[in-house]
């Protein structure tokens, strides 16, 4: 998000990043930031869970698919369950061998193979574009959760 659209609206954007990877993660808040973004971490699904029920903020989410504890097909179905958290889009990224399939049947905005190109991921999240200019009325509205 440019700072001038930050600036005009009051809101910078939020992006939560699930994985265990701490590099990745380091890697992925630092180039964020840098474009603007507000970045969090979680290292699992269930940690992800726990941080989207406390910061009502957060306009993305990029989530790797394989993570302990809850990986990241369980945490997308838990997610998709929360009404208060199923309209928040999601970038998939994933090494995986059939992680773009697996991406689509998550209901997935976007697919960005690992390893990472930092401009895949920026173009993905471009795309999206920040969630909280969208009207919300009901979660069933949003087509990842159809």
């Amino acid at each position: 998000m440019p700072a001038s659209t930050e600036r005009a609206t009051g809101h910078r954007c939020s992006v939560l990043v699930i994985d265990d990877d701490a590099d990745v993660c380091e890697m992925l808040r630092v180039a964020l930031t840098g474009d603007g973004y507000d970045v969090a971490a979680a290292a699992n699904g269930r940690e992800a869970l726990m941080y989207l029920r406390s910061h009502a903020e957060t306009c993305m989410i990029v989530l790797d698919l394989m993570l302990p504890q809850m990986d990241g097909t369980n945490f997308r179905a838990a997610q998709l369950r929360d009404r208060s958290l199923a309209w928040i889009p999601l970038v998939v990224m994933s090494g995986g061998v059939d992680a773009g399939r697996r991406a689509r049947e998550l209901g997935a905005r976007r697919f960005v193979r690992k390893p990472l190109d930092l401009d895949e991921i920026r173009l993905a999240l471009r795309h999206i574009g920040c969630s909280h200019s969208w009207p919300r009325v009901h979660a069933s509205n949003n087509p990842a959760s159809r």
